[in-house]
């Protein structure tokens, strides 16, 4: 079993995998990525890095023993002028500002590619954990209803359009209407761009309508930045009248998972996960 070494940017997924690792015995150490990693990871091995100290944090994998490496949790676009890099992040930050201009998969593939150069394998949180990804059907209680398929279908072919343009994930429709989709801003922020919206183009928590649809960019790297869902998502979905939420089986993560169930149940809303398309 190949030690893992976690790059954990911010929010409960990382924290969730180091459980996970923890519980089944695998061997790991966190790389806590300053300023985005929730304080909690401090219990387990590892160091604090910055976003520019390449250096640091491949030297504190070795020293580690690590042979595998997983990014998960939320990262922000960096400001690259604002960065601090050790000597080994200088030669590396000309070549990531170069692929950010061509948009964030290929600033993240330049990424991966550095920690690949330096003999480490990529796992993706879905490989990590298996169970964490969207099954095929229902998640939770609720189903869609015969009005929901046609909403579903549009916003996941909304999703994959603006995906194509490495726009972003996400997108939302109500009765064949586009009511958001997800840019910078990132899905909680679109949900409440939805939330206050004419409630005549949208549903309510009594009467909701419409549905959020996520699915990966055709073009991305799935073993770094997998579409995800967590408890904030439910939640603020039926903040913006939305009848549930549909996503790729084995392709969208569920952060929480039995959280998310619980709460999508409690809420009223359906959690569904359709078959990729056979070009995924």
């Amino acid at each position: 079993m190949r030690k893992l070494g976690l790059i954990a940017g911010g929010g409960s997924l990382p924290v969730e995998l180091a459980a996970h690792c923890e519980a089944a015995g695998r061997p790991f150490a966190v790389m806590r990525l300053k300023s985005f990693a929730l304080p909690v990871l401090a219990q387990y091995p590892g160091v604090e890095v910055g976003l520019g100290e390449f250096g640091k944090a491949f030297k504190a994998l070795r020293e580690e023993g690590c042979e595998a490496v997983c990014f998960a949790g939320v990262v922000d676009r960096p400001d690259f002028a604002t960065l601090k890099p050790d000597l080994r992040g200088l030669a590396v930050i000309p070549g990531l500002v170069n692929a950010a201009r061509k948009g964030d998969d290929a600033l993240l593939r330049r990424v991966l590619a550095e920690f690949e150069k330096e003999g480490f394998v990529i796992e993706g949180a879905h490989e990590v954990r298996g169970e964490m990804t969207l099954p095929r059907g229902p998640l939770g209680k609720h189903v869609p209803k015969d009005g929901h398929i046609a909403d579903m279908d549009r916003a996941l072919h909304v999703a994959r359009a603006i995906g194509a343009l490495d726009v972003g994930q996400g997108a939302v429709v109500c009765d064949g209407l586009v009511l958001a989709v997800e840019a910078q801003e990132g899905t909680d922020a679109m949900l409440r761009r939805v939330a206050d919206l004419p409630k005549a183009v949208r549903g309510n928590p009594e009467a909701p309508r419409g549905v959020l649809a996520k699915a990966p960019k055709p073009i991305q790297e799935t073993k770094v930045d997998l579409p995800t869902i967590g408890v904030a998502t439910v939640q603020r979905a039926a903040r913006a009248g939305l009848a549930g939420v549909v996503g790729e089986a084995g392709r969208l993560l569920i952060v929480d998972r039995e959280q998310v169930i619980a709460c999508a149940d409690d809420l009223g809303l359906f959690v569904y996960g359709v078959e990729p398309r056979a070009d995924a």
